[in-house]
């Protein structure tokens, strides 16, 4: 036994002391390692509305521009699939849903700002949060109180009775602090109240999840089109970013919490003043992304994104799961870590299905499932019926559906680390 003690040579002590301490350090150092595995994981995202691409990379936005440094910028679009089933409004609420639940307007049946008629099957971010993680805090703060009560439907049953930790909105209500005037300074007033309110809120209480909505680009940019009143809308937003960035910079440093940030637009504006937005003209679909996000894939750096892969990123960082039948209709991509296919593209001829994606990893195999159903929308489920598997480097396959005739099918590429969706639409039945 080669630390056996022994009295008449006190090297057996030592040796057995020496033993013990290395068990001490190489213990302290794995724990050290746990925690740091397990440091608290924060996510915010914002929209701040109404800005096309070009104007926000044309305006001086140091703020910004250092979040990017960070984590990364890219163009990006809204809008769905243009000519497609898939084509989105590019209008306010309508973007708003596309990034919560992830989905385009197909699914979400978001269609104005008047909000009509949710769809809530397809779970949103604060739905999945709520759901899987009880105890953790949520927060909404927010020029519209519609965003709370009508697209997360906090307290609808038919959105989960869930129920947020805090919230600040609905100041557009309140005529005697914030008088409406014509120019819309209420509206920054209101924007002011709403940023202050979130770094501090960050900074002391650290909610999990965090939505931050902001306006008044927006209204600076129906009633003055291009120019100088919009850039200066779009400067005081970066300074209002800056205010809730420290927060979150303090809680980084101070908490050893770890946090992300994902900033966009809900929609560009016409090409011919800027006044505009609704269509599907390029600068109207034509947005952008700036996060703090590490880790981001060849998607974002290397293709468009959408506003929909938003969703699917802040929930992999918070380590959300949705259940598969959700996953099997996300239409977003995660921007961050492995993802192994984008670009589904299905096409019907004649009985069979011509099925596309681009790979971005050259391993593994991909499932494709097929089901002639959407009885999802109605908060049922689907069966799906796997059609063939094939590699995921091939990027093309070809599936016989002559034995399942129907006028809708939903198509599902199941790759190793996401999936991809598709609808073909036949005799404009969904």
């Amino acid at each position: 036994m080669l630390f056996q003690k022994n009295p008449n040579f006190c090297g057996g002590y030592y040796g057995l002391f020496y033993m013990k301490h290395i068990f001490i350090l190489f213990v302290t150092a794995c724990l050290a390692l746990s925690a740091t595995a397990q440091r608290a994981r924060k996510a915010v995202f914002m929209i701040v509305d109404g800005i096309p691409a070009d104007v926000l990379e044309k305006v001086a936005t140091p703020v910004l521009d250092s979040i990017a440094k960070v984590g990364g910028y890219a163009r990006a679009y809204v809008g769905g699939e243009k000519g497609g089933y898939s084509q989105t409004p590019t209008i306010s609420a309508v973007g708003y849903n596309s990034l919560l639940t992830g989905t385009w307007v197909n699914k979400h049946n978001v269609w104005g700002n008047d909000i009509k008629a949710p769809n809530y099957a397809y779970h949103n971010l604060f739905r999945l949060m709520e759901t899987q993680y009880p105890a953790k805090k949520t927060a909404i703060f927010s020029t519209w109180l519609d965003n709370r009560t009508k697209l997360v439907g906090e307290g609808l049953p038919a959105a989960g009775n869930i129920r947020l930790d805090h919230y600040v909105d609905g100041l557009e209500l309140d005529t005697v602090r914030y008088p409406h005037d014509k120019d819309s300074r209420y509206i920054h007033l209101i924007d002011e109240e709403v940023t202050n309110q979130t770094a501090a809120y960050i900074r002391t209480e650290a909610p999990d999840l965090t939505w931050v909505y902001l306006e008044y680009t927006d209204d600076m940019g129906h009633r003055y089109g291009d120019g100088d009143r919009m850039y200066k809308a779009v400067e005081m937003m970066d300074n209002q970013v800056g205010r809730i960035w420290q927060s979150m910079e303090y809680r980084r440093k101070q908490f050893k919490e770890d946090w992300v940030i994902y900033i966009t637009t809900d929609h560009g504006r016409d090409s011919t003043t800027g006044k505009n937005h609704g269509g599907q003209s390029t600068r109207e679909r034509t947005t952008w992304i700036v996060t703090s996000a590490q880790q981001l894939n060849d998607y974002f750096r290397k293709h468009q994104p959408g506003i929909v892969d938003i969703m699917p990123s802040v929930a992999s960082f918070l380590h959300l799961t949705p259940a598969r039948a959700q996953q099997m209709e996300i239409d977003g991509v995660s921007l961050t870590g492995k993802v192994s296919a984008v670009q589904p593209q299905a096409v019907y001829d004649n009985g069979k299905i011509h099925v596309q994606w681009k790979a971005l990893e050259k391993k593994g195999d991909v499932k494709i499932w097929v089901a002639t159903t959407n009885r999802f929308k109605e908060g049922g489920s689907d069966d799906y019926t796997l059609m063939t598997t094939t590699p995921l480097q091939k990027g093309a396959a070809t599936i016989d559906v002559s034995q399942l005739p129907a006028d809708f099918y939903k198509i599902v590429i199941e790759a190793p680390h996401n999936m991809l969706n598709r609808w073909i639409v036949l005799k404009n039945k969904q």
